[in-house]
């Protein structure tokens, strides 16, 4: 039996580990075009956030999708939603990322969007793992082989793409806003979206190295931010993660506002009041009874975007979110963008005349932690399936009484994550505390 190279969001993992290897990546593009051209496709279309890796892994991908005879467009770093508008505009077969989103520099990792810009379909995806294993990697005839151009203009498309997006009476002249690029993808697009649109724009985190990506800074690490926030007596702050995806805001008194407060802005402040919204297993239940008492009914997921926006689409409501800031618009576009859900939670204030605390006055969220405890290995996950961890979780319910915890492996990186919520922001704590503890005693 082979081992399955696809995780929760594409293929993940230590560069020189796995499949991340320069000689692996040629194959897995090699077993995409394969794949591609039995359908009939022929055009993929590539983008890349700033990690060092990148640019070895965009060349492995490009020669194996060559020499199955695809037609390769390169954009250069551009945020993963970019990628999949340009998949859709340029009417590419298959858009690819190579990013590893939120995580450090040594990580990295190949994402798939199909032609009109969504998640690669899982029967697709089993094709390609097929193909991946074979033993019989051959080249088409040299006559067959497929081409390459780079995309100039990318940047320009998406920065108007994203600027159309944002529809309210006035533009952004008169704010004050700290943007956070995480040295990441939107380095060279955020800046220039919020500026023609009329904003005074304070940048940091926009000077990558290929090393820098995520450290100490963007949605992942709002420090800086708040700092610089609170210094430039900005109206408020924006922070992107790597790949342009996510989003956290920092009010005018550097308080760090998540998904949760973005997803209540954007539902009350809708010029027509929103049915439902969608979160996950992760929002906060302040979130949920505030909703409730605006007529707001609120639908829980597993976590990660693409199970919101499967329940988006199946009950035809407008806005989802995670609390990590994966924030969907969908009437404005079907995948989750933190340049343009920021620019609709700007909409809301400008067409109130509120600050964004004045817009989150009326959400109240009950006291949480989160806690990423490092694993040692994969196999570490299995500690909690262990009858002493099920007796230690359910005296963590009686300490915690009112309340809910949740423990559940990432998905992306090598950690287990707990959600406490509770009465009182210390009884939160001190069982999260014991609860971390309990694990990290048993890693190997």
């Amino acid at each position: 039996m082979t081992e399955s190279i696809f995780g929760t969001d594409g293929v993940r993992g230590r560069v020189g580990e796995g499949v991340i290897r320069p000689d692996r990546i040629l194959m897995l593009g090699w077993a995409t075009g394969e794949v591609m051209r039995c359908h009939g496709m022929r055009t993929v279309l590539i983008g890349k956030d700033t990690r060092i890796s990148g640019y070895l892994f965009e060349s492995a991908l490009e020669a194996g999708l060559i020499a199955a005879g695809m037609n390769v467009h390169l954009t250069g770093p551009l945020p993963t939603p970019a990628v999949a508008y340009l998949t859709r505009t340029f009417s590419a077969d298959m858009g690819i990322v190579i990013s590893a989103s939120h995580n450090p520099y040594y990580d990295n990792g190949i994402k798939f969007f199909s032609s009109a810009g969504a998640k690669l379909d899982a029967g697709l995806a089993a094709e390609i793992e097929t193909a991946f294993f074979q033993s019989d990697h051959h080249m088409v005839s040299s006559d067959a082989l497929g081409k390459a151009r780079r995309i100039d203009d990318a940047p320009g498309r998406y920065i108007e793409f994203c600027k159309s997006t944002y529809r309210a009476p006035r533009s952004l002249q008169g704010y004050k806003i700290v943007l956070d690029c995480a040295h990441g993808a939107t380095y060279h697009i955020a800046p220039k979206v919020f500026r023609e649109l009329g904003a005074e724009i304070i940048e940091i985190g926009t000077k990558p190295d290929g090393l820098n990506i995520n450290a100490g800074c963007g949605a992942t690490d709002t420090r800086a931010l708040r700092a610089k926030v609170l210094e430039a007596h900005a109206d408020l702050g924006i922070a992107f993660d790597g790949d342009g995806d996510r989003v956290v805001f920092v009010d005018d008194q550097g308080v760090e506002r998540d998904g949760d407060d973005l997803l209540y802005v954007l539902a009350t402040g809708a010029e027509i009041r929103p049915q439902g919204v969608v979160g996950t297993v992760m929002s906060n239940e302040g979130l949920v009874q505030s909703l409730a008492q605006h007529g707001i009914a609120f639908e829980r997921t597993p976590v990660g975007d693409r199970h919101v926006l499967a329940r988006l689409k199946e009950v035809g409501w407008q806005y989802g979110a995670e609390p990590s800031g994966h924030i969907l618009c969908m009437d404005r576009l079907d995948t989750g963008d933190g340049i343009i859900a920021a620019l609709q939670v700007l909409a809301v204030l400008v067409r109130k005349g509120i600050s964004l605390r004045q817009a989150l006055a009326g959400l109240n969220k009950f006291p949480s932690v989160l806690r990423n405890v490092p694993l040692g290995s994969r196999e570490d996950k299995a500690l909690l399936q262990q009858p002493d961890w099920q007796d230690t979780l359910q005296h963590a319910e009686e300490q915690l009484g009112a309340g809910r915890i949740l423990v559940r492996p990432s998905g992306t990186e090598p950690l287990i994550r707990i959600l406490v919520e509770g009465p009182s922001l210390q009884k939160v704590e001190q069982v999260a505390d014991g609860l971390v503890s309990w694990i990290e005693t048993r890693i190997k």
